[in-house]
């Protein structure tokens, strides 16, 4: 049975929710504290998780942060009464799947977590037989999230390694800014800044410590290109 965890303070919102979705044939569990369901969705165990932006002990950001960087990939419809479209670009940046402003619909709510599924299902099906990336020297184990280049260890923060993941999927292709917008970073248009730009940068200098040989290129007009010269 499908497995969903509704994170939500409001106990009205959180039975509403839970009632809807045991109905239409999920099981459901629910907490009401962020730190409480941190530590429930860490496990990773949960098919969807619902979670509300604020909440008490830990704010729903901040779980969802957590979440990412623990490596649990779980995906995440966030909940909020914060509409505002920088509010919307806060929730996608920080993980979430999908984003629902209150009030909503439950049909909605239904409809949605079936999609980031389906989304998520999709994508593990295709990554399933893989568990390391490599180019060149250059190696990303995917089950214990170790990165080496020519045998020396590369730590790298959780954004920085989504980036690589990337490139290295995508590997002696050039990929473009809008690939990494949305493939990275979850935007659907480009927000004008230099957050790429400053990634890449970092990427870059990480990977090639200790004089190695360039493997992350720059391809002027078009964006970057993760191969041998």
């Amino acid at each position: 049975m499908v497995r969903i965890l509704c994170v939500e303070d409001d106990v009205t919102t959180a039975d509403y929710i839970a009632k809807g979705l045991g109905e239409a044939g999920f099981s459901v569990e629910v907490s009401h504290d962020g730190r409480d369901g941190l530590f429930q969705a860490s496990d990773g165990s949960y098919d969807c998780i619902v979670l509300d932006r604020m909440l008490p002990g830990m704010d729903g950001l901040a779980v969802l942060s957590a979440l990412r960087a623990a490596g649990v990939t779980t995906p995440v419809v966030m909940l909020s009464a914060l509409a505002s479209l920088d509010e919307r670009v806060r929730g996608l940046r920080a993980g979430s799947d999908d984003y629902l402003t209150k009030p909503f619909a439950f049909a909605e709510l239904l409809a949605r977590i079936e999609a980031v599924r389906r989304r998520g299902t999709q994508t593990a099906s295709a990554d399933t037989p893989v568990t390391k990336l490599l180019c060149e020297d250059l190696e990303m184990d995917l089950l214990s999230r170790r990165i080496t280049r020519g045998g020396r260890k590369v730590d790298l923060q959780p954004r920085e390694f989504r980036l690589l993941e990337f490139l290295l999927r995508h590997k002696e292709q050039v990929v473009t800014r809008t690939m990494l917008l949305e493939g990275v970073w979850d935007y659907h248009f480009d927000p004008g800044t230099n957050v790429i730009d400053v990634h890449v940068s970092r990427l870059r200098k990480k990977l090639d410590e200790g004089g190695a040989k360039p493997l992350l290129h720059t391809v002027r007009g078009a964006g970057y290109r993760l191969g041998d010269s």
